[in-house]
């Protein structure tokens, strides 16, 4: 029986330069991890990772990052701004209804007759 061959293991070192260019294309939506570590040659993603987590911006370790369908933040805007809405609403019928009380008063004064008590009463002839 044959001995085994060893392959000598090829050791790739990176430059400074590549791995900022290979992590500014991730970040601008230009590769993904997979796609860089097929053009680049590099044998793991694990790589590409620490390289993100050391020279990028925005994609930080230990960054959460939430998604939602709609924020609370948002809703809740929002809801704030229905509010707005309705009292806005409210308000104007409050004055309407202000004016004509004030219009059944002046008109009862006017006539002589109570038209809050004898409304819907039939008028004699």
């Amino acid at each position: 029986m044959g001995t085994p061959k060893k392959e000598i293991r090829q050791v790739r070192r990176f430059s400074v330069e590549l791995r900022k260019h290979v992590v500014k294309e991730i970040e601008s939506g230009n590769l993904t991890v997979s796609q860089a570590c097929r053009e680049y040659g590099i044998k793991s993603n694990k790589s590409v990772y620490e390289w993100i987590h050391k020279y990028s911006r925005y994609l930080k370790r230990g960054t959460v990052l939430i998604v939602e369908k709609e924020s609370h933040q948002r809703k809740n805007e929002e809801l704030e701004s229905s509010n707005k809405d309705l009292q806005a609403a409210l308000g104007r019928k409050q004055l309407e209804i202000d004016a004509l009380q004030k219009l059944i008063e002046i008109a009862s004064a006017e006539l002589g007759v109570d038209l809050k008590k004898n409304f819907g009463d039939k008028p004699s002839i």
